[in-house]
C-alpha cells in the first residue's frame, strides 16, 4: 500500500489544484488545501482542511506562513497550483496589476516554500511539485508579465533542486499547455472547442500522481504536457 501523505496544495479550491486536492483526499491522503478564502470549501472531508492565504499580500504573509509551519510538522508534500492570468501589452498594466501578478505566480508561493522547507528537508522522503506553464518555457505576445512570472518558477524550480539534493526532498516542475478550466473566463482567447484542443485539470492531477508515486530513488526533474492539437479561439466581444 503506498504510503500516506501529509500534503499542502495552494489554489486548491478551484481548477487544477482543485483536481489535485481530489484526487489526493480520494486517496486517503491527508490534504490541506490553501485559497484566498476557505468559504470555497463547501463539502466537509475527514482528510482535509482548508487555510486561508492571500498570495497578493505579501506584507502579511510571514505571519500567516508561520502559524501554518507550525500546524503542520509532518507535511511532506506541497504542490504549487495557484495562479492567475492576466494578458496584454506591457503598458497596459498598471503598476499595482504588475506587482499582484507577480506576487501570486510567484513571490507569494516562493515564500510559502521558504517557510515549509525546513521541515520538508527534516523528511526521509519528501516533494515539491510546482505547476507551471508552457509559458515559462518561451514568451509570447501580450504575455510578458505572466511569462516572467512562470520563468521565474521554473528557475526557481532548478536552482531549489540543486539546493535540495542532497536531502530527500524530490522537486519537480510541470509545465501543461491549456487546461479548460475558469482561467480562461476572464480572458478574451480559450481553447478550442474540441477535446484534443485541451488538457483537463484531471490530466495534471494524473501527472501529479505519477510524479509521487515514481520510485523514491529518483527524481523526475519536469514534465511538459500539451493537448494533442493546440488551437487557439479568440471570443467575440460585444459592441
Amino acid at each position: 500500500m503506498p504510503k500516506l501523505r501529509t500534503v499542502l496544495v495552494t489554489g486548491a479550491s478551484a481548477g487544477i489544484g482543485r483536481a489535485i486536492a481530489r484526487q489526493l483526499v480520494m486517496q486517503g491522503h491527508r490534504v490541506v488545501g490553501v485559497s484566498r478564502s476557505v468559504a470555497k470549501f463547501t463539502q466537509a472531508k475527514t482528510n482535509f482542511s482548508g487555510f486561508e492565504l492571500d498570495f497578493a499580500d505579501l506584507a502579511g504573509l510571514p505571519a500567516k506562513l508561520k502559524a501554518l509551519a507550525a500546524l503542520l510538522p509532518d507535511l511532506d508534500t506541497v504542490v504549487l497550483a495557484a495562479g492567475y492570468g492576466q494578458f496584454g501589452n506591457l503598458e497596459q498594466f498598471s503598476y499595482r496589476q504588475i506587482e499582484q501578478l507577480m506576487a501570486v505566480n510567484f513571490t507569494g508561493q516562493a515564500m510559502l516554500i521558504r517557510a515549509l522547507l525546513p521541515a520538508l528537508k527534516q523528511q526521509a522522503r519528501s516533494d515539491l511539485v510546482i505547476i507551471g506553464s508552457e509559458a515559462g518555457l518561451k514568451g509570447a505576445r501580450k504575455g510578458a508579465v505572466y511569462c516572467a512570472g512562470k520563468f521565474a518558477l521554473r528557475g526557481f524550480a532548478q536552482a531549489l533542486r540543486e539546493e535540495c539534493g542532497k536531502s530527500g526532498l524530490r522537486v519537480c516542475l510541470i509545465n501543461p499547455g491549456m487546461v479548460k478550466t475558469g482561467f480562461f473566463d476572464v480572458l478574451d482567447f480559450e481553447p478550442g472547442d474540441d477535446p484534443t484542443n485541451f488538457l483537463t485539470p484531471e490530466d495534471i492531477a494524473q501527472a501529479v500522481d505519477y510524479v509521487l508515486s515514481a520510485n523514491p530513488a529518483i527524481v523526475i526533474d519536469e514534465l511538459n504536457l500539451n493537448p494533442l492539437n493546440k488551437v487557439i479561439r479568440f471570443k467575440k466581444t460585444e459592441r
